[in-house]
């Protein structure tokens, strides 16, 4: 006569059904969220939240829970994370110039890009200046106009970069007033600075300006296409900086060095 089997005297579904579902709703919250048409996962976002899974997928004691980490409530705030939400936002302002900016970019006369710093608005300076001067032509208005309203709506500090070709100042007119490109190059970034400051009512606080001459080129100065492009001035709004009140009233920011660190 068969033996009757003793039933198992553990209730309940075992232990690792529990990390397994945790698991599966995890993976269904990040499956969501990257198909999501408002919040998308771009580029270092991606590698952010992939990153997050190290170390913290892992059984606890226990046997039952998944350990916390960045992603526990990746399904409800994953833009609240510091890197995703910096990112959206400079994605957002990057935008916003793209289309403010489609009849120059088109034309050439103005260049949107993002690196490092933040986002990067160019002005060909062959079109906003005339040769050996920092003079602001005509058509530089409109386009800093639109400069400035997007930076008004922004808390973030912008840095002018004035940027010549490696020719020498020749004219007799422009030797008198500028020793070198460092000099004019100066000029021209503080005639923008100006013109945003004075014109557009953009806060002077979240303004500065630097003058990097012919060191610092993005194209081959053998080429006359080249050099056209290395005249230029950029006006960086960047990303990893934003204007912030000063909790000592005597002592208003931001702080010299402040933009720099």
């Amino acid at each position: 006569m068969p033996k009757k089997r003793e039933k198992s005297k553990i209730k309940g579904s075992p232990s690792w059904m529990s990390t397994m579902g945790d698991m599966n709703m995890l993976l269904l919250c990040f499956f969501i969220v990257l198909m999501g048409d408002e919040t998308t996962v771009k580029g270092f976002e991606f590698l952010y939240v992939l990153s997050s899974f190290k170390g913290n997928v892992g059984i606890m004691a226990g046997g039952k829970s998944i350990s916390k980490g960045n992603l526990m409530d990746l399904g409800f705030n994953i833009t609240a994370l510091p890197s995703s939400q910096r990112q959206q936002y400079m994605s957002q302002i990057m935008k916003r110039a793209v289309e403010a900016f489609k009849p120059e970019i088109e034309s050439r006369a103005v260049r949107v890009m993002e690196d490092e710093r933040g986002l990067i608005i160019t002005m060909s300076s062959d079109i906003f200046f005339d040769p050996g001067t920092a003079r602001l032509k005509g058509e530089a208005r409109p386009v800093l106009n639109k400069v400035g309203r997007i930076i008004k709506k922004l808390d973030n500090f912008v840095r002018i970069e004035g940027h010549t070709d490696n020719s020498p100042v020749t004219l007799p007119q422009a030797k008198q007033t500028y020793k070198s490109n460092w000099e004019l190059s100066s000029a021209r970034a503080l005639n923008v600075l100006h013109y945003l400051a004075d014109e557009s009512d953009v806060n002077p606080s979240q303004l500065s300006s630097v003058a990097f001459g012919e060191y610092r080129p993005i194209d081959d100065n053998t080429t006359p296409q080249g050099r056209a492009y290395n005249r230029r001035v950029d006006i960086v709004i960047l990303k990893e900086h934003l204007l912030k009140k000063s909790a000592d009233k005597r002592i208003p920011r931001p702080l010299p060095d402040e933009e720099w660190r």
